[in-house]
């Protein structure tokens, strides 16, 4: 699981300007007024070979009124819950506030490492003497900063990863398989946890709407050691007006960012809903290893032709996961519950899958002889060779004469053949395409 750093501090100050340098891409809206970004924002950052999560946070007003400013200063407060590191940006043109003195004695609270870094330190030079006011909050050595032309973000990364754990540690823990529940609400995610965990660990009732929160339950037994999520039912965006159920659908993305597994909660009485299928495609985007689980079968009349016929009008709903198993299950009578844990030590080892270069192009080149690559105007595509870049989800990086050759029906017929072969069951695949002049 990749570590998270949090980017905090009152409004303005340049928060999504150094998000947005951090990452090369422009992922928060940068814009003069503050108060523009109110969600947290997540994205992927890499320095020195080390991976780790940036959360992009909308400022916090300390004392303050404002329903907004209030939604937003909560928001602050979950990621700076979540984070290992915390960095405080704060803006030496305006020099030391009473705010920023307000938010750094709130984070000192927290008891996490804090970075303390000063934006708009835009001229090459001696720092302004206002750099110096900041040793006044009492957080150490302040880190000079210009997010617009990135100035010293070398130096804050730097000061990121002295308080990162060590990757050897974060190896080790990767032996424990995150398994996040996901589903709209009321299909019974909290009784499978509880089912699963014999014990009460989140209150279940009949009211749609109970779990708010991301839970978490540590599970070992006979299959290996699981840590299972417990999310908050995600519901379509026009039903989402009470602001504590926002939360709970960006803590259900947050778990599944943080999941090598999700399984994906179906109500076998109501049937396959549009949500079901929107549930499931943020699985499908993050790269996830996913399986549909259809819950409360023990109350579904049935006949010997029964579930044939769901699983064949499911394997139509979900086509755009074709890949995913379907499992039918019982929270509440623990029917086949031992099978969903060999499920999911599958799939996990499925999107865990490394295949070797060599016998990746042994299946590419009996799928081109058996298929010709498509042609236009003459010209056939040709692919020279193809690996394996990463892992979870599987990614392999094909080189091409012409990428606009590569139509999306033959990428899929290659998948189709991978799949046939190494299995890759329950885990999505992706193909990034290169062109390659031939000298």
């Amino acid at each position: 699981m990749k570590p998270v750093v949090a980017i905090v501090g009152r409004p303005n100050t340049g928060k999504s300007t150094l998000f947005n340098k951090l990452l090369g891409q422009r992922l928060s809206i940068v814009d003069d007024t503050p108060g523009v970004t109110r969600d947290r924002i997540f994205g992927d950052c890499e320095w020195l070979n080390r991976h780790f999560l940036l959360v992009d946070t909308g400022g916090i007003e300390p004392k303050t009124d404002d329903v907004i400013l209030l939604q937003m200063r909560r928001q602050a407060q979950l990621a700076i819950d979540s984070a290992q590191v915390i960095i405080l940006v704060t803006d030496v043109r305006s020099g030391v506030v009473a705010s920023d003195a307000d938010v750094a004695a709130m984070l000192q609270k927290s008891g996490k490492p804090i970075i303390l870094c000063v934006n708009k330190c835009d001229t090459i030079g001696d720092l302004p003497l206002e750099f110096y006011e900041f040793y006044n909050l009492g957080l150490g050595d302040p880190i000079a900063v210009s997010a617009v032309h990135g100035h010293g973000t070398g130096d804050l990364l730097d000061a990121v990863l002295e308080h990162l754990p060590d990757a050897q540690e974060e190896e080790e823990e990767e032996t424990t398989v995150t398994v996040a529940v996901i589903g709209k609400p009321n299909v019974g995610k909290s009784s499978l946890v509880n089912a699963i965990a014999g014990e009460e660990r989140a209150i279940v009732s009949d009211i749609a709407g109970t779990t708010r929160d991301a839970t978490d339950t540590l599970i070992q037994n006979e299959f290996g050691d699981f840590l299972f999520i417990d999310t908050a039912g995600m519901r379509r965006k026009s039903r989402v007006d009470d602001q504590l159920e926002k939360y709970s659908i960006i803590r259900a993305k947050m778990a599944v960012e943080r999941a090598h597994v999700c399984v994906i909660m179906i109500d076998a009485v109501e049937g396959f809903t549009e949500q079901d299928s929107k549930v499931a495609g943020i699985a499908h985007e993050q790269g996830k290893g996913c399986i549909i689980a259809v819950n409360k079968w023990d109350a579904v009349e049935k006949d010997g032709k029964t579930m044939a016929a769901y699983r064949k009008k499911l394997m139509n709903d979900f086509s755009f996961m074709s890949y995913a198993p379907i499992i039918f299950i019982s929270a509440k009578t623990g029917q086949r519950l031992d099978r969903l844990f060999e499920l999911i030590k599958f799939v996990d080892e499925q999107n865990a899958m490394r295949i070797s270069t060599g016998k990746l192009n042994d299946v590419l080149a009996a799928a081109t002889a058996r298929v010709q690559p498509p042609t236009d105007k003459g010209k056939r595509l040709k692919i020279y060779y193809m690996t394996q870049a990463s892992t979870r989800p599987p990614t392999f990086v094909c080189f091409v004469n012409r990428a606009d050759l590569f139509h999306y029906s033959y990428q899929r017929y290659i998948e189709n053949q991978i799949r046939e072969v190494f299995g890759l069951e329950g885990t999505p695949v992706r193909f990034v395409i290169r062109e390659r002049e031939k000298k």
